[in-house]
């Protein structure tokens, strides 16, 4: 078997270097990742510029550009084709409308859209405590029959930060939604003007039960099946009526 391993965190972090070893306990591994932290950078690609590839010392390649460059790079570029495409592990929750900014689901998709199955693997909170037990679930999760899904699939996975034998299993949900972000700090630069950072995500609005956030709440793991597809087909089916 063929993995190819991916993140937004960078080739550095702890997240991805754990999921890299569970995989290569089993299957062949090339791992492309950021060359630093890529978070909320969705699907972008880099247009604007050229990309270079560089291998690190412990054989993972690093790329200077996205999640979604390092995924398109691997398969077009450096001609690895996978059987699956794991992405992580995240340092941080990707649940409910995060993952339309996640850059750990978007090296995911980008495998998605090239036909391959992915998974994208998160733990719920920041600061990587218990990474090795998510490591663990997620090679365990890997190494499970997933082709009754059909293929390709892709599934994003939340772990919560909790010892191997205190997590209370698996929970096939649907992604739950958050209220709107909180506002833009603003400060001051030292030239003092005036400048904005992002403000943390809102509060989970829908957290109840069948969703994302209310099964890792509970000490489960969180696995939803993704679809790429945004049309409003009850909305489409309104606007050729009143075109007709």
């Amino acid at each position: 078997m063929k993995i190819l391993v991916s993140n937004d965190d960078g080739y550095l972090a702890p997240g991805i270097i754990a999921l890299a070893n569970e995989m290569q306990s089993f299957a062949e591994v090339m791992v492309v990742a950021p060359d630093s932290n890529r978070s909320g950078s969705s699907n972008s690609l880099s247009l604007d510029r050229p990309l270079m590839v560089y291998r690190a010392d412990n054989g993972f390649y690093f790329v200077n550009g996205t999640p979604s460059d390092c995924v398109h790079i691997a398969l077009t570029g450096l001609s690895f084709r996978p059987d699956l495409v794991v992405s992580g592990i995240n340092q941080g929750q990707n649940m409910g409308d995060d993952t339309l900014y996640s850059g750990t689901v978007a090296a995911a998709t980008e495998g998605y859209l090239f036909g391959i199955p992915a998974i994208a693997f998160s733990q719920v909170e920041k600061g990587w405590a218990h990474v090795d037990s998510a490591a663990r679930i997620a090679r365990e999760f890997v190494q499970r029959d997933l082709d009754l899904l059909g293929k390709p699939y892709l599934l994003n996975v939340n772990i919560p930060n909790l010892p191997y034998e205190d997590i209370r299993g698996m929970r096939a949900t649907r992604l739950g939604k958050r209220h709107e972000s909180e506002p833009v700090i603003k400060t001051l630069d030292p030239q003092g003007r005036e400048i904005f950072w992002i403000g943390p995500a809102g509060r989970a609005k829908d957290s109840g039960e069948g969703t994302d956030f209310h099964a890792v709440a509970g000490g489960h793991v969180s696995v939803t099946p993704l679809q790429i597809d945004l049309t409003h087909t009850a909305q489409l089916d309104v606007l050729k009526r009143s075109m007709a």
